[in-house]
């Protein structure tokens, strides 16, 4: 093993024991948060009153096997940083999601998805093994022969039945480079029907898919986003300066091609947090111009919506323009597929929100519980984020598409604002399994509880 190998499972090592420091200094009444610096959830939550656990030991890449196509990866380490260490190796995780400080602790125990989803699945089905710090103040390793009960119940738990301290995944190759095709659709049930026909057959006119995604502008435009990797040298496309990436997919009719680096691939999503940095004005050409290229990222656009959520900034704006305040609608769905055209039709009539992002995935064995989407099943990932008028009750618009992504037997992810009753979230999430898992693992109840934490926003 080489001194670096042996520094970063040290450097580990006593971060793990910093962790558990930080539990056991906890008192044993109060409740169990982690001390983050960044997330990705858009729950509104009451402010923690407890000191957070020290996680600044387990942000880090502790091992790149090559020959194996494994990494062991610390709970909180970034995808940035696990792709900057994959990458020279010419391998990446299996599914990389699509914004830079997306954890890999996040990505399995919250859910995760990206253009690979439709060959490969979700994150969590890569891990080999992981070691949780559970509720009980105990580091168990769990795989699907170890804990069982807790590896197939993790993806989801949010940190409810533990806290993923060290994760080992399976790797990928990958080439230098991507080459796209970008296939314009005047009708959605036509994407649908390519999109299904790629999965099924891994290719388009004969021609390998190896990543897959789109976009739906409005009912009469919509796009499959195809990619193939390769090794050719040629010119490639830059979507960190002034060129927006998800403007480049547009045109009239057929096809257009296009070629970026693997990396640039990889993060083509987060120099303008797909779309949504429109709302910062960084998509206008002289801001944009004067916009520090080192601010165009999630991460910042991040800190600026946690500032105007602050503030409320964009409530008192509409107020001073006479206009209601705005509703948070910042969701993810799986639709299956053979209800997606139903889904998004209905969507584009009810909701005001344009662009949509879609992602095709297929869940690829083993029984999750607490997302208990069917194996083999491909469904569709339908992602909106933005805001509409607010109604005549709380979360008026939320609750409109809950209830429609149910009718359509499909399921949503709990990062964002939820409004489900006790009774059906346990029905969607696998409540049964949930309680036997939270009993075993946190029986004196330090984390939050799911629903506490998904609904209730505690």
């Amino acid at each position: 093993m080489s001194p670096l190998a042996i520094d970063a499972r040290s450097a580990h090592a006593a971060g793990v024991r910093r962790l558990l420091e930080s539990y056991q200094a906890v008192p044993p009444a109060a409740s169990v948060r982690l001390a983050k610096p960044t997330s990705n959830l858009f729950r509104s939550r009451a402010k923690p009153n407890v000191r957070g656990l020290d996680t600044s030991g387990l942000n880090g890449v502790i091992a790149v096997d090559p020959e194996a196509r494994t990494a062991d990866v610390g709970g909180m380490c970034t995808y940035d940083d696990l792709v900057a260490a994959t990458l020279p190796h010419g391998l990446t995780p299996l599914v990389v999601p699509q914004l830079k400080t997306i954890t890999l602790g996040g990505a399995v125990t919250g859910l995760g998805i990206e253009s690979t989803s439709f060959r490969n699945g979700l994150p969590h089905e890569s891990v080999l093994e992981l070691d949780i710090l559970t509720g009980a103040g105990e580091v168990v390793t769990a795989s699907p022969t170890v804990h069982q009960d807790l590896y197939r119940g993790f993806p989801n738990s949010y940190g409810t039945l533990g806290y993923a301290v060290r994760l080992r995944i399976d790797l990928e190759p990958v080439e230098p480079f991507v080459a796209l095709r970008h296939l314009r659709f005047h009708s959605f049930t036509d994407l649908l029907a390519t999109m299904d026909r790629v999965i099924a057959t891994g290719d388009v006119d004969g021609d390998r898919v190896d990543y897959l995604d789109g976009v739906v502008f409005s009912a009469d435009e919509s796009y499959l986003c195809l990619g193939t990797k390769t090794a050719a040298a040629g010119p490639v496309s830059d979507y960190t300066g002034q060129h927006i990436y998800y403007r480049s997919i547009q045109h009239d009719d057929g096809a257009t091609y296009d070629r970026l680096t693997i990396h640039d691939y990889l993060w083509r999503w987060d120099t303008d947090w797909f779309w949504c940095s429109e709302a910062f004005g960084a998509q206008r050409p002289l801001i944009r111009r004067l916009w520090p290229r080192r601010f165009r990222r999630s991460s910042f656009y991040w800190k600026l919506m946690r500032y105007e959520q602050r503030f409320h900034i964009g409530d008192r704006l509409e107020r001073l323009g006479g206009r209601p305040p705005r509703e948070r609608v910042v969701q993810d769905v799986e639709v299956p597929i053979e209800r997606c055209a139903e889904f998004v039709d209905w969507f584009l009539v009810t909701v005001p929100i344009e662009p949509i992002w879609l992602c095709p995935l297929r869940v690829q064995g083993g029984d999750w519980p607490l997302y208990p989407i069917r194996s083999q099943q491909t469904y569709v990932n339908v992602g909106f984020w933005s805001t509409v008028p607010v109604g005549s009750t709380e979360g008026e618009m939320n609750r409109l598409i809950e209830r429609k992504v149910s009718e359509l037997h499909g399921h949503k992810s709990l990062y964002s604002d939820s409004y489900y009753s006790p009774e059906e979230f346990g029905r969607l999430y696998g409540g049964g399994t949930y309680r036997t898992a939270k009993k075993r693992y946190d029986p004196d109840s330090r984390l939050l509880d799911l629903y506490a934490k998904a609904v209730q926003r505690r």
